[in-house]
């Protein structure tokens, strides 16, 4: 069974805000779901986003694009 997560549980995980985290979906970088008028975030999925080339920066989190 899939986990999803809250925006404050990835929060906790990538060491950034909850603001950050609803910024960083709504540029389309970080992986989400929505459920219902809900946003949340398949753990599975975060996982394979921070391995494939998830990488931090100054203000978060993107996609690796190199």
């Amino acid at each position: 069974m899939k986990r999803l997560l809250t925006a404050t549980d990835v929060a906790e995980r990538l060491g950034v805000t909850e603001d950050a985290v609803y910024r960083l979906t709504r540029q389309k970088v970080l992986p989400s779901v929505r459920v219902g008028r809900l946003i949340r975030f398949d753990e599975q999925a975060l996982e394979a986003w921070i391995e494939m080339g998830g990488q931090a920066w100054d203000g978060g989190w993107r996609k690796n694009t190199r």
